[in-house]
């Protein structure tokens, strides 16, 4: 978790100089990197410098995509796994960093446990998404019959069901995207103070794992009607989602 570093993202968008990302994957990186280089000393640089989270923690990086959506993923968000298609318990899990691990596994949890239909979006810049969505904000006051829309909601468009917006830090962070979310929104991080234990349990206790991705999206369909609350209850007493002991203790190499 950034050596349990919550916050600076949030003193990076501070800066009208920082371009900060949050990758999950390889593939991104290289990207964001390429981009950089050019944006900081191409032909018209611009007066700007990068600030990357990348993570000491091990897991698996996939290769590319085919078809990757490389504007997406360099402007702040894309659609990284799409869930099949239903027309109803429907949602939208919006995660950054190594949390776009566990938005997949929870992925796998709803559909497996719930039959809920759950995609998964790459959250590459929370940051860069508020910056556009303030220039869209500020154009549309001053440009009242030239109005534009923000790229995240833009890309939402048609998305159905809530969105979770969740990533290894503090809640504030995903929060700077929901003015321009017209779905219910609702964000999990790591606010708060944290506890001296594995990785797994700490992200149990700040419920930003997987099984704590899945109860929030089955909260937020509940709350709009489209799950009874009973079914909830049943998941959070199936992944013991109040035991921080019973969470998978995860990878330790590199925890040090």
């Amino acid at each position: 978790m950034q050596h349990k570093d919550g916050h600076s993202l949030l003193l990076a968008a501070t800066n009208p100089a920082v371009v900060a990302y949050d990758p999950a994957f390889a593939f991104e990186l290289g990207h964001i990197v390429k981009d950089g280089l050019r944006r900081m000393y191409g032909e018209n640089s611009e007066n700007v410098y990068y600030y990357l989270t990348v993570y000491n923690e091990p897991y698996v990086h996939p290769a590319e995509p085919e078809n990757l959506d490389v504007d997406g993923l360099l402007k702040g968000i894309y659609l990284y796994s799409p869930a099949p298609k239903s027309r109803k318990k429907n949602a939208q899990i919006l995660a950054s960093g190594v949390g776009v691990n566990w938005a997949i596994k929870a992925q796998q949890l709803l559909a497996d446990d719930w039959g809920v239909k759950a995609s998964v979006w790459s959250v590459t810049s929370w940051n860069e998404l508020r910056r556009d969505g303030l220039e869209t904000d500020r154009h549309n006051l001053l440009n009242p019959n030239d109005k534009r829309t923000a790229y995240v909601t833009k890309k939402l468009d048609g998305a159905k069901g809530p969105v979770i917006a969740v990533s290894d830090y503090m809640r504030a962070v995903q929060d700077q995207i929901s003015p321009w979310v017209q779905q219910p929104f609702y964000s999990l991080g790591t606010d708060g103070f944290g506890l001296s234990d594995t990785r797994g349990a700490l992200r149990r206790h700040f419920n930003v794992d997987a099984e704590s991705i899945a109860v929030a999206v089955l909260q937020q369909l509940c709350n709009q009607g489209d799950i009874k609350q009973s079914i909830v209850t049943k998941a959070m007493n199936k992944y013991r989602i109040h035991d921080v002991s019973a969470a998978d203790a995860g990878n330790t190499e590199g925890s040090g």
